[in-house]
């Protein structure tokens, strides 16, 4: 028997006298339970207080053990000059000697059972839900909203989450009280808050199950929504959307939405965080000469890079504001690695060229330095 009890007045909740019937009690509870139901008024949070108050009403009026129960402590305890605190605590004067009311209630009316959560049926966040999408290496760049299909748990919509067969309500857990909580011992020493074992944490106990959920309230519910890819997500990152993913229960948050982001590759350009890279085949004389080239950019069009005579192998070059946009709203750099392109074959006129060219360089030896260094290390 919860201690709250004592200061509620179920009968004025239903309606009927302290004399009523057990027939009485019965028709005044399905009328106040029809008429509140959340089927009737989806959305009215006074509506469903109501509701709930009506059920627990009659969760201990219908039963006769527990009216006699509540009748005796009502009478003993909710119309006197002792009131119950809030906790259901009390302490004993200047001495400050506390102690626990459900104790005293117990020796009198011989109530062994658990203490249970006094709180009412707590609310119940929504489940995170795991999706993936698949972009282009463009829309990673730049940010890109693209539409994305998730299923996930949500409210049955046959019966509106409470789990009971059109026409009918579930009732408030005898077991929990509605609290979706209960409260034993471990060996007559430690407590422990577990899940109820009768409702299994709902709150509420369903007599005629709903066909759909088969009276747990909840099922699978399929939405497509447009969700906005930031510019600048990398291959492999997952990305949270608040509130995105399945709703909550009685009023609890619903859920976040989990995208794991799959970038495609470029044919051309790649990514060094902000900053675009691209790889761009010069030929021998351009690099040992000098030269002016073109260079693609993403989405844009062509920039022209100076190359500088006696450019080696591998340099790289930045073309400024060229790359992918920054957070602050700039745009990050192109950075261009040159590469000295080798022909596979030689026409005479150009075999000839190269020849003169070895002749002119005489006995200049380019691996001269390695094999000093090498000699030095030794």
């Amino acid at each position: 028997m919860s201690n709250e009890w004592v200061n509620k007045d179920f009968y004025k909740v239903l309606g009927v006298s302290k004399s009523a019937s057990a027939d009485d009690i019965k028709k005044a509870y399905r009328k106040l339970a029809r008429s509140n139901h959340p089927d009737s008024h989806p959305g009215d949070k006074a509506a469903e207080d109501r509701f709930k108050a009506v059920s627990e009403a009659y969760a201990v009026l219908s039963s006769s053990e527990k009216r006699k129960e509540y009748d005796n402590q009502r009478a003993a305890f909710g119309s006197g000059g002792f009131r119950f605190p809030a906790g259901g605590t009390t302490t004993g004067g200047a001495g400050g000697v506390g102690f626990d009311i459900s104790d005293l209630l117990g020796g009198m009316f011989g109530t062994g059972a658990p203490q249970r959560t006094r709180t009412g049926t707590p609310p119940r966040r929504g489940a995170d839900v795991e999706t993936e999408a698949r972009v282009s290496f463009e829309q990673a760049i730049e940010g890109v909203t693209v539409p994305l299909r998730t299923t996930s748990d949500d409210a049955c919509p046959s019966c509106r989450g409470t789990g009971a067969k059109a026409g009918t309500v579930p009732r408030v857990c005898y077991n929990c009280e509605g609290t979706g909580m209960q409260t034993g011992t471990s060996g007559g020493v430690f407590a422990m808050t577990e899940p109820c074992t009768v409702c299994k944490g709902r709150g509420l106990v369903v007599d005629d199950p709903c066909p759909t959920c088969h009276g747990s309230g909840r099922g699978r519910s399929s939405r497509t929504m447009q969700v906005r890819i930031p510019a600048g997500v990398a291959d492999g990152q997952r990305i949270r959307l608040r509130g995105k993913g399945a709703s909550g229960e009685r009023g609890g948050p619903d859920g976040d939405l989990y995208v794991t982001v799959h970038v495609a590759d470029h044919p051309v350009f790649g990514r060094r965080g902000d900053d675009l890279t691209v790889t761009v085949p010069v030929a021998f004389d351009e690099a040992a000469l000098g030269a002016t080239i073109r260079v693609p950019t993403l989405n844009g069009a062509p920039v022209t890079l100076k190359i500088p005579p006696g450019t080696p192998n591998g340099r790289t070059f930045r073309a400024r504001g060229k790359g992918g946009p920054r957070k602050d709203g700039s745009r990050a750099d192109l950075l261009v690695t040159v590469e000295v392109q080798v022909p596979p074959k030689l026409d005479d006129n150009q075999a000839a060229a190269v020849q003169a060219l070895r002749e002119a360089r005489g006995d200049d030896d380019p691996r001269a330095e390695l094999a000093r260094l090498a000699a030095r290390g030794a």
